[in-house]
């Protein structure tokens, strides 16, 4: 029986997700579902505004809210007010957040790795641009995280 697109991609990040968990529990902290996802996203952009990080990472503003107090309460970040503007709060990785996010990117790196096992160049060249479309196609029809 050949399986939906829909199904697989649903099922291939459960798979993802279930794994990166999995070998995040030596780390001591307990990571939720969707702070490995910030916490590497954090790496590259430190210091971003906290809707910003909403809409990158595909998640509603309300959901980052309440993740985000639970990565401080593990004092893997600080959110401040920058510039005297009290409407937006900006979000930086702490010491010991750099530290973590730094192992969830190896993490990242070491299972996409597995999941691409007999993969060719050209395959994996492809699959990132076939990914790519499907967001494009998905975000231009209205499918926004941020709304």
């Amino acid at each position: 029986m050949k399986q939906t697109i829909h199904y697989l991609l649903m099922a291939d990040h459960l798979l993802f997700q279930k794994s990166l968990l999995a070998s995040l529990k030596d780390s001591n902290l307990e990571l939720t579902p969707g702070q490995p996802k910030i916490l590497d996203y954090l790496l590259d952009h430190d210091g971003v505004a906290q809707k910003e990080i909403a809409k990158s990472c595909y998640m509603e503003p309300a959901t980052i809210t309440s993740i985000l107090l639970g990565m401080e309460n593990k004092e893997l970040i600080v959110r401040k007010n920058l510039n005297g503007n009290r409407r937006s709060l900006y979000v930086f990785l702490t010491d010991k957040g750099k530290l973590l996010a730094e192992q969830v990117k190896q993490k990242f790196e070491a299972i996409e790795e597995m999941a691409l096992l007999g993969f060719d160049e050209k395959e994996k060249e492809m699959l990132n641009v076939f990914l790519e479309n499907i967001n494009k196609n998905m975000y231009g029809r209205g499918v926004k995280s941020d709304e």
